[in-house]
């Protein structure tokens, strides 16, 4: 290559480097210094990272921040009386995605779509393309109940924040102490159970959520769920809990929890599930992997560092295909100041703000943001948490949100919950599904779904 040609390659390299530069900082970080948005919080160890970095924010945009914080028993009360009372109080609030089919449909809820694609408003270092599309899209729906999530004409309601998995969690020390392995399906979670109840009689094999709410139904349950290929509508709104696929499922679960779960399972919340993982009680759960995080954390509970984490089984041969939670944040349709809000968006999902939420003394677990799993210090972070990081990397393709989205979500499935007690307390699961699918048929069709 002659002298002139490298000459010319240097300079071209130079001007795209200035440009980049420049195009960055035209971003104006201070266009609306001065103006101040109010948040609408969920008590949670991600809102514990937000609230340590929130002056960060004042000082790169000169916004002011104020904030509630409630906890989740009270949350999403306080979030439903604020956004149909069309109050402009809070500009920002904490969501997940099942909420946004309650939220949306009556307006409460601004699109994100026009100010992710406006070069003035977005500043060009956000970096969309580095955020989990399955969690993008997972937050974006077109407002017709039982249309797939996600679709070109959706509109996106909110943005991920932070998420969770479902995964199995297992005592590592016990299982290297039997020579067990994590089960390939569900069959095999069974069989394992029925070993660990004889092997461990002072513990009992694995907990799981119980309570009569869709709280039950979505984390561990339809995980595996999924991974019997079943469906919850086939289509909507024709109900499929009691296809075949979705008794023999069903059947095997409530075996599993009848023998092998807490004896209060119908009682079970997210708490239970976890505080008896971290007491000693429990040898598994199937449920949230950041549940597992917490209580392996260094002095967070009796089992400390004793803990580990593999895909959550299916059917036999079948991929994982775990359900998620997203704790998302979305923007109030009557906000005054969406603008201010929308740079807060942005800032509480860039990269700068995640990598330090994942670091050191914060648990902002699972990052939205394939560069953050790829950070060196987040990696070596995670070397403690046996499985973490492998599981994640090999579940993260399938996993979604898997309900057919539609207004009525809470109240049909808090109902297959309570199908779930009826199979518990000793009907036939067949029987019991059949019952479950004509009652939410005939709900729907009342509400106008035909």
């Amino acid at each position: 290559m002659t002298t002139k040609r490298i000459t010319i390659l240097c300079m071209i390299c130079f001007l795209m480097s200035i440009f980049a530069v420049s195009s960055a900082s035209a971003f104006d970080w201070k266009k609306h210094d001065g103006t101040s948005i109010k948040l609408l919080l969920n008590k949670h160890p991600y809102t514990n990272a937000l609230l340590a970095h929130l002056g960060e924010f004042t000082e790169l945009t000169g916004i002011n921040v104020t904030y509630d914080v409630f906890p989740e028993d009270e949350y999403f009360d306080k979030v439903t009386i604020s956004l149909s009372s069309k109050s402009p109080e809070y500009s920002v609030f904490m969501t997940g995605a099942y909420q946004v089919w309650q939220y949306a449909p009556p307006g409460y809820m601004e699109d994100l779509g026009p100010y992710m694609k406006s070069a003035e408003k977005t500043n060009p270092d956000w970096d969309q393309a580095d955020i989990y599309e399955n969690l993008l899209s997972s937050l974006a729906w077109n407002l017709k109940p039982g249309s797939p999530l996600g679709t070109p004409d959706a509109k996106q309601w909110a943005l991920p924040w932070g998420f969770e998995t479902n995964t199995l969690i297992y005592r590592k020390d016990i299982f290297d102490k039997h020579g067990l392995k994590p089960p390939k399906d569900l069959p095999g979670l069974v069989e394992l159970c029925a070993k660990l109840q004889k092997l461990e009689p002072e513990m009992y094999p694995i907990a799981v959520r119980g309570t009569r709410s869709w709280a039950t139904i979505h984390p561990g349950f339809l995980s595996a769920y999924n991974g019997y290929g079943a469906k919850d509508y086939d289509p909507f709104p024709k109900p499929s809990m009691n296809s075949p696929k979705a008794v023999e499922m069903t059947t095997l679960w409530m075996e599993m929890v009848k023998k092998y779960g807490p004896k209060a399972w119908t009682s079970y919340i997210w708490y239970e599930v976890g505080n008896d993982l971290g007491q000693g009680r429990a040898c598994m759960i199937y449920d949230a992997d950041i549940l597992g995080y917490f209580q392996n954390q260094p002095g967070a509970s009796k089992v400390s560092g004793k803990l580990a984490w593999a895909p959550g089984p299916g059917a036999s041969g079948a991929e994982p295909a775990p359900n998620m939670w997203i704790w998302s944040l979305g923007m109030n349709a009557n906000s005054k100041t969406k603008d201010a809000a929308w740079y807060f968006l942005q800032w509480a999902t860039g990269k700068d703000f995640l990598l330090k939420a994942v670091r050191g003394e914060f648990s902002l677990v699972d990052p939205i943001r394939k560069s953050v799993w790829a950070d060196p210090e987040f990696k070596k972070k995670l070397e403690e948490f046996s499985g973490y990081y492998e599981t994640f990397q090999t579940i993260i393709p399938n996993c979604k949100v898997y309900f057919t989205p539609q207004p009525m979500f809470f109240e049909t499935t808090t109902e297959w919950a309570a199908t779930l007690h009826e199979i518990y307390n000793g009907t036939a699961p067949q029987e019991a599904l059949d019952v479950l699918s004509e009652r939410l048929s005939k709900t729907l069709k009342r509400a106008g779904y035909n």
